[in-house]
């Protein structure tokens, strides 16, 4: 094992120069930011991990990032987690994975990858109870399956069934189609190819989440159902394409061979354009999540003139009725308000962090982000229904989290200037009830 010491540590300012920056979302000032990784709960405080490159706003020579809370609302920026380390299975990037408690040891289970190709290993890292000083192993547990049908796998997600740990990964093939592969891991250092959990052939999870792999699954329980989460991976016209995410429930079977999968029904996870490979924590009898948004619209001389990219969301919390995942903003946000913010709608408004709820029943609408002439259309909701769950809009710097009242949110990205203003409209009298964020 290599004892990894903090390379690097990272911050995040109250007043970020760019306007654009999610300032209350946790992520440090600088730097590339994607897939969130090792969501847990230790002692007392909150751990999220993320993909993270220090050095500049690009994809490249991925580590774990972290941040740490003790009310999901204010997050301490931690010394870098993992490192890609030259010579090792993990030099070109330490990519995706999950934190399990083993025997009191926090243990990282990740995606190790040691070239362009991407394909990867299983790697384990073992921490100290503060997750600050990480001894990283030169062993894989798990290795690329010897199956032509199977091109990359990676994203490793560890759960326990019927008293057993077991692991699971994304895989599939960049031409062909995607599958879960399944591990038996009671001991962490030594995995047992247990075949796949799940594939592309079945028709509902071929209708739900048509993808080539299917990247960073979760698979969690809600009582006697249990719900497995997809990131698509689609190659279209010689192109990857990112196709957002996807739930399956269904049951769980494990049998001699293994888990096996057998889903019912699916949905969408969120359906706006910059929401993908989400991870999931079970504590206190609640499912909170966490996702990567990317940047959308926004050119890459700003983006390099910035010197950040990607930013996760604000943490939410799921519940399953009636086989549909319902996900809402997990209740310590409500924490985040710092005062009102006097505005009516048709009257455009500054602020960089701010939060808007509906009352149900009052109709249409729309938020635009108005700067020098152009006005765009960034979010709407319609409130027609009186018995839904209060709409609410959720704003950081770019970040739009959009909680409509039904199931499934909406995220994406605006990029406010220094000079840009918001302005909300409706067609009706609609009732509101706004807030600033942060301090």
């Amino acid at each position: 094992m290599q004892r990894t010491a903090a390379r690097y540590c990272v911050s995040v300012t109250s007043a970020h120069p760019d306007p654009a920056f999610p300032r209350l979302h946790g992520r440090p000032d600088r730097g590339w930011v994607n897939d969130p990784n090792g969501c847990s709960y230790v002692d007392g405080r909150y751990h999220l991990f993320f993909q993270y490159n220090p050095d500049a706003p690009v994809h490249a020579g991925i580590k774990w990032g972290h941040a740490s809370s003790t009310d999901l609302v204010r997050w301490r920026q931690e010394p870098i987690a993992l490192v890609n380390r030259p010579g090792e299975p993990d030099r070109y990037g330490c990519w995706s994975g999950c934190v399990v408690d083993d025997a009191g040891v926090p243990t990282a289970v990740y995606s190790a990858v040691a070239d362009d190709t991407h394909r990867s290993e299983v790697l384990l890292a073992r921490s100290d109870r503060d997750l600050r000083i990480w001894r990283q192993d030169r062993n894989p547990v798990a290795r690329m399956p010897n199956n032509p049908t199977i091109s990359h796998m990676r994203d490793p997600f560890v759960f326990t069934a019927d008293g057993h740990r077991y692991a699971i990964q994304g895989a599939g093939h960049t031409d062909g189609d995607p599958c879960i592969l399944a591990y038996g891991c009671d001991d962490l250092s030594s995995w047992t190819e247990l075949g796949t959990l799940l594939s592309g052939a079945d028709p509902i999870a071929a209708g739900v989440a048509p993808a080539n792999i299917w990247e960073c699954p979760n698979l969690i329980r809600f009582g006697d159902r249990w719900i497995l989460i997809l990131s698509l991976w689609r190659k279209v016209s010689g192109k990857v394409n990112l196709a957002g995410v996807r739930y399956l429930a269904g049951d769980l079977v494990i049998g001699s061979a293994g888990p096996r999968f057998t889903p019912v029904s699916g949905g969408q996870l969120d359906r706006g354009p910059c929401f993908y490979a989400p991870q999931v924590m079970s504590v206190g009898g609640r499912v909170l999540l966490w996702a990567w948004s990317w940047e959308r619209g926004r050119p890459r001389a700003d983006i390099r003139a910035a010197g950040w990219a990607g930013a996760l969301t604000f943490c939410r919390e799921l519940s399953l009725v009636d086989d549909t995942v319902v996900s809402r903003p997990a209740a310590e946000l409500e924490g985040l308000r710092s005062g009102p913010l006097p505005l009516t709608s048709d009257r455009p408004f500054a602020a960089s962090a701010f939060e808007v709820e509906l009352a149900p029943g009052t109709g249409r609408l729309e938020m635009w982000l108005l700067d020098r002439g152009d006005e765009r259309l960034v979010a709407e909701v319609d409130v027609a229904d009186p018995a839904i769950v209060p709409p609410r809009i959720l704003v950081d710097g770019s970040m739009v989290e959009v909680f409509d009242g039904s199931a499934t949110p909406y995220t994406t990205r605006a990029y406010p200037t220094a000079t840009s203003r918001w302005l909300l409209r409706s067609a009706q009298p609609t009732t509101l009830r706004t807030w600033h964020l942060g301090q």
